[in-house]
């Protein structure tokens, strides 16, 4: 038994000199992370039964002495004999780009908030700036197949929210994920995009050109799993606990009501955080899971005061003051624009836009074309819609 032990901590000083960082805490977590079938719940148990202060005892246990705590023979075995090439293989990756790091929970930029959930990760693998997994954060989620309205909702609401200070935090999923990111982008903001893969195989595909844009511009692509992990349906639920635990506020904008952004609405409230969510068509199914969150006591969002007004510690009154009356202009002074209420929030038919509007064809078209610009309407299959405004 004493070999095993001075066999582990061999391999320790071995690892510890291959990172030439000497942290043996990162390489204990890196070995629990091996351990099948162990969590913090397990972790949390041992240590508080065992009398142990902290994790780096384990290491200088023998098999008996870890199996007498409860672990099993086999994940005993793992502890004292880890798997040393996966181990150098995460080393040569963290100092392979400057913008690599992986964080544990007693590390200093773990973010504060992810640490109290009840799962949170042994491990976080991440890519960019660090710092911002600490600030202030809303998490933004939704349909993958949303409609433009749901579309727009997304992007302008995260733009706003980034020119408040607020991350954008959501999962680089198609659809309201990638609207979120792209919001905050489009306004030099900050966002945080956690996977449900590795860092080295983001998923979905498609979209690596903006999870590079995002760390590019001061963000993070953020994951629990080995870098190389593949994509695999059971790791999204459990992606969807770190957007919300990172985040002080869940913003579902569309959703159906079997969805994972309801899932996400629910871990959200199980760690006591704001759900919010915006209102939709009554008769589309894409808003069906929005209504319900309302029903049950999420708020109501319909521009981004209802959101700064959830965390006034970010805004003060003036701010928000500030905020409704920039949002109130464009809707005060178009509230005579007799085109644009020529269109509604569901597709319009171009004839009729001109036959409410009682206007000529060549100036309908002409305005259209400038409340598009203005990202008031938006062109679809079949005719126009309206964006925002009266």
């Amino acid at each position: 038994m004493a070999q095993e032990v001075q066999n582990s901590s061999a391999r320790l000083a071995e690892l510890a000199d291959i990172s030439e960082t000497g942290n043996d805490h990162l390489i204990q977590w890196l070995i629990l992370e091996q351990i099948p079938q162990f969590g913090p719940a397990k972790l949390a148990k041992i240590i508080e039964n065992s009398g142990i202060e902290a994790i780096q005892q384990l290491f200088a246990l023998d098999s008996k002495s870890l199996i007498h705590l409860g672990l099993s023979s086999s994940q005993a075995r793992i502890l004292i004999e880890p798997d040393m090439g996966l181990l150098n293989r995460h080393i040569r990756w963290l100092k392979s780009d400057p913008a690599h790091f992986i964080l544990f929970p007693q590390h200093s930029a773990y973010p504060r908030l992810l640490a109290n959930i009840s799962r949170p990760p042994f491990l976080l693998f991440g890519r960019g700036n660090k710092t911002l997994l600490n600030t202030p954060q809303v998490a933004v989620v939704g349909s993958r197949n949303p409609s433009m309205y749901g579309k727009h909702c997304a992007f302008d609401l995260s733009a706003q929210m980034a020119l408040n200070g607020v991350c954008v935090t959501s999962g680089l999923a198609l659809g309201i994920d990638t609207c979120a990111h792209q919001g905050a982008l489009s306004v030099n903001g900050q966002t945080i995009a956690v996977l449900g893969s590795g860092l080295e195989k983001c998923y979905p595909k498609r979209n690596r050109p903006l999870g590079a844009e995002i760390v590019e511009n001061g963000g993070v692509l953020l994951s629990e799993f080995s870098p190389w992990c593949e994509p695999k349906a059971e790791n999204f639920p459990r992606r969807n606990r770190i957007v919300s635990g990172l985040s002080m506020g869940v913003l579902i904008v569309e959703a159906a009501l079997k969805s994972g952004s309801l899932i996400t609405a629910r871990l959200g409230l199980e760690q006591n955080r704001e759900v919010m969510a915006i209102p939709g068509n009554i008769n589309s199914p894409l808003s069906a899971g929005s209504h319900y969150l309302i029903q049950q006591g999420a708020k109501l969002v319909t521009n981004i005061s209802d959101i700064l007004e959830e965390f006034q510690h970010l805004s003060s009154k003036s701010q928000i003051d500030a905020v409704k009356k920039v949002q109130k202009r464009p809707c005060e002074s178009l509230a005579s624009d007799t085109l644009l209420d020529s269109v509604e929030h569901d597709v319009t038919a171009l004839d009729a836009i001109m036959q409410r509007s009682n206007l000529p064809i060549k100036q309908v078209l002409a305005q259209l074309l400038e409340y598009e610009l203005r990202g008031l309407v938006a062109s679809v299959p079949g005719g126009y819609i309206k964006l925002r405004g009266k």
